[in-house]
């Protein structure tokens, strides 16, 4: 029986890959699109997420959620992803009818309805969507199979400050809510995505691989561009990908059940994973986080996934 999921996500080149890759897996039931405000505002992450479904000639409803962070300032990252959020090639307008239900209500809905640890929520960006939905409705937080989330980092430290990466950084609120949720949480940080580097040969048999194959390559030339200028590396890490390979192949992943908390009242630190990686505290441990990838491995099955579609 496939896995149900739901993928909440703010496209981005990589949050367009990982949901090219669940769309061509038959071992997961994608069963919607819940965009939050992220890389690039609300109004871009939905577009783009119709556009991503359209282009892989598949059907998954995608709902807008919230346009903020519960508690700050949006804070987006045009720099890396450029002003739509998908630069890289021109896709069209997408067809694909944005679903007037609101993106948090879908989740809280479709948890009531389905059975119970039957659906596992996919994060690809900020937490704000699911924290607002477990804030709203907390009989359906024990109803979660799995979060398996893209966020933090520990050995790697952050990209977006010294200390914390990206969409935790952008609503450590949210995250701070989903952590202490009590239930079972894969976390995908940079210690792990950084390993997962593509490769100029991997992005030519993209180029050779079709329509599909073609924008993905574009996606990858544009979106590598700021991380090997930034870290000096060979290849740009494709992050929100490695939550979706992970529950296709968790064998090409290796972590530790760990404590992790998040920062929310340090001005230096805030968004911060404090992650207890060598078991210093008596916290219990909340959270499987993913140290190392197999990256020939996760390239393999992109590869072969993509080429499906």
């Amino acid at each position: 029986m496939a896995q149900k999921i739901i993928i909440d996500t703010d496209p981005g080149q990589d949050d367009a890959v990982a949901i090219l890759l669940a769309l061509a897996s038959p071992e997961l039931e994608l069963l919607g699109i819940t965009a939050v405000a992220g890389n690039v505002p609300l109004n871009l992450t939905q577009r783009n997420a119709r556009q991503v479904v359209e282009l892989a000639g598949r059907d998954a409803p995608v709902f807008a959620g919230c346009d903020a962070p519960l508690a700050r300032p949006l804070v987006t990252a045009e720099h890396v992803h450029g002003k739509t959020g998908l630069d890289g090639i021109a896709l069209p307008e997408p067809s694909l009818p944005l679903q007037s239900q609101h993106g948090v209500d879908f989740i809280i809905e479709t948890l009531r309805r389905e059975a119970p640890d039957s659906v596992t929520l996919c994060a690809l960006g900020p937490l704000t969507n699911i924290a607002t939905a477990f804030e709203r409705a907390p009989d359906i937080i024990e109803r979660v199979q799995r979060i398996v989330l893209m966020g933090g980092g520990f050995f790697e430290g952050g990209n977006i400050t010294p200390a914390a990466e990206f969409n935790i950084y952008v609503d450590p609120e949210a995250a701070k809510i989903v952590f202490g949720s009590g239930r079972p949480i894969t976390v995908l940080p940079l210690d792990a995505t950084h390993k997962a580097l593509t490769s100029r040969d991997w992005i030519a048999t993209m180029r050779d691989m079709g329509r599909i194959g073609e924008v993905v390559a574009s996606w990858t030339d544009f979106f590598e561009r700021f991380d090997v200028a930034k870290y000096g590396s060979e290849g740009a890490p494709l992050h929100d990908p490695c939550v979706i390979a992970w529950l296709l192949r968790p064998e090409l992943f290796k972590g530790r059940e760990i404590n992790v908390e998040i920062e929310t009242g340090s001005e230096l630190t805030l968004g911060m994973t404090v992650a207890d990686w060598w078991g210093v505290t008596d916290r219990p441990a909340n959270a499987l986080f993913i140290g190392d990838v197999d990256r020939d491995g996760f390239f393999d099955l992109l590869t072969e996934r993509i080429g499906r579609l």
